[in-house]
């Protein structure tokens, strides 16, 4: 089974904006498996159920608003008693310029709040993650104002391709070494 826990914020305000490309991701790997999310508030989150190549594969987008991200896996690892090996982590990176995206298998929260709260309730900062690069942040504005902000149309294009590229990484990596997948798409 493979847990992933793409983050973002709940809501028609927040849909486009450029912290949410996590839930974008959601969508577009949901779609792939052809199924869809359903509300689980049990587990504070939508999750849509797939399988690939005979393995469930769990598409999770938090509903608790970005930094209380991790309350959605601790409820679903305490009752399905999910190892945290399972875990894949897609968020949003604003250090990547857009168009690049990451696959590591540690690290820090790097600033990013959503991380912050992933990594507290999983007790490590050892599992495996893909951050989509929607940098570079101008200089004169604040992140928050970055992040909350919509993506224009030239980035929603290059967007686009890089989502397609890590969903294709995420099939890559059900089927391959973590170290395999790093050395295709970093």
């Amino acid at each position: 089974m493979k847990l992933v826990i793409c983050l973002g914020n709940p809501g028609d305000r927040y849909c486009n904006t450029r912290h949410n490309a996590g839930f974008m991701f959601a969508d577009l790997l949901a779609e792939s498996l052809n199924c869809n999310f359903n509300n689980e508030s049990k587990f504070k989150s939508q999750i849509a159920k797939g399988i690939y190549k005979n393995e469930a594969i769990w598409i999770v987008k938090p509903q608790t608003f970005m930094n209380l991200s991790g309350e959605a896996l601790q409820a679903l690892k305490s009752f399905y008693k999910i190892d945290i090996k399972d875990l894949f982590l897609v968020y949003d990176d604003i250090a990547l310029d857009i168009g690049i995206i990451r696959i590591k298998t540690r690290g820090s929260d790097g600033g990013h709040n959503g991380v912050k709260s992933i990594i507290k309730y999983a007790q490590t900062d050892i599992f495996n993650r893909l951050k989509i690069g929607i940098g570079p942040q101008p200089v004169m504005m604040k992140s928050e104002d970055y992040v909350l902000g919509n993506f224009d149309s030239m980035q929603k294009e290059i967007l686009h391709k890089t989502l397609v590229k890590a969903v294709e990484a995420f099939f890559y990596y059900c089927e391959n070494d973590i170290n395999k997948v790093q050395n295709k798409y970093n």
